[in-house]
């Protein structure tokens, strides 16, 4: 079967589990209700409340829309299929979720990448912030990061297309980049190449500028006060641990797509996959909405607000 006449994949993660589908179903459901209602409600706290319009909370706004975005890409897609008997995805719909699953993987490094950035200037550079970090450089970081990962992609994207494909079966729960130019039999020289190019820059460029932010904080935090280290521990922790639960997850999915991992359980195998595109839109609201005392403040706030509203309506 080559691309001329292939009009669909077949997605062969899914197991026959019988009734207990709807139980997946509503876990599913549960999980991406509480990340569009967390995300959402972070979101919307920092652009209503002037006094979070920083930058280290626009990089978080945008990190929030960015795990609204990515999740979008993935939950109807699985809930659909769940309930569903034929794992099928037509190519242009599978094409696009590639586009999106793997813009978001991008943005979200890129963007704790930034934030990392934000934190070494804070620290170490405290009289230079408002100058090397004013809002609007903010901005222009974000929509930056927005358009190259959009862009760089959409390269990456056109490259897969023009390829012939000699097979249309997919050993996962979602579209992926990498099994479907595994099914090329086509010359894919110039996907590997863009391909090593692509992770050089979105890879290691940003994790030498994250390890020597952190190297330059952890530097200043033995050489300072106490007030000081504790100041760089509660606003770089949930940061470090954002950055390195996102980059598990991303982690066991390269490993997984390009080794044989069969002699790990089938079930464990097929949650991993996912884990980087639901666990950090499920964590990192908690963590920095819970950890950051003036973001926690700020949305204990709105609600409180809303309630008084409502109550005063039902006098």
């Amino acid at each position: 079967m080559v691309n001329s006449t292939l009009s669909y994949f077949i997605l062969e993660g899914y197991l026959h589990v019988g009734t207990l589908r709807y139980l997946y179903f509503m876990l599913t459901a549960v999980t991406y209700i509480s990340i569009v209602l967390s995300n959402v409600l972070l979101v919307v706290v920092i652009c209503v409340n002037r006094s979070l319009h920083e930058p280290m909370y626009l990089f978080l706004c945008s990190l929030f829309v960015n795990e609204l975005y990515g999740s979008t890409g993935l939950f109807p897609f699985l809930l659909l299929h769940i309930l569903s008997d034929s794992h099928t995805v037509s190519v242009p719909f599978c094409f696009l979720q590639i586009y999106c699953i793997f813009t978001y993987a991008n943005v979200e490094f890129c963007n704790l990448c930034i934030m990392c950035y934000d934190r070494y200037v804070a620290i170490c550079c405290p009289l230079q912030y408002n100058t090397r970090m004013s809002s609007n450089k903010a901005f222009i970081f974000i929509a930056v990061v927005w358009l190259y990962s959009f862009v760089k992609f959409l390269i990456t994207l056109c490259l897969n297309i023009r390829l012939t494909l000699c097979g249309n079966r997919l050993n996962s729960l979602y579209c992926h980049n990498y099994l479907v130019v595994k099914l090329a039999c086509s010359d894919t020289t110039v996907n590997n190449i863009y391909g090593l190019f692509g992770v050089v820059l979105t890879v290691l460029v940003p994790l030498l500028l994250i390890l020597f932010s952190y190297m330059k904080i952890l530097k200043v935090c033995f050489s300072g006060s106490k007030h000081m280290r504790q100041k760089a521990v509660s606003t770089c922790s949930p940061q470090l641990v954002s950055l390195l639960n996102f980059s598990f997850g991303c982690s066991f999915d390269i490993i997984q797509s390009r080794f044989d991992m069969s002699s790990v359980p089938t079930v464990l195998r097929m949650i991993l996959s996912v884990y980087h595109v639901i666990i950090p839109p499920l964590l990192n609201p908690l963590m920095f909405g819970m950890q950051m005392s003036k973001l926690r403040n700020a949305w204990k706030c709105v609600l409180c607000c809303k309630m008084l509203a409502g109550r005063r309506d039902a006098l």
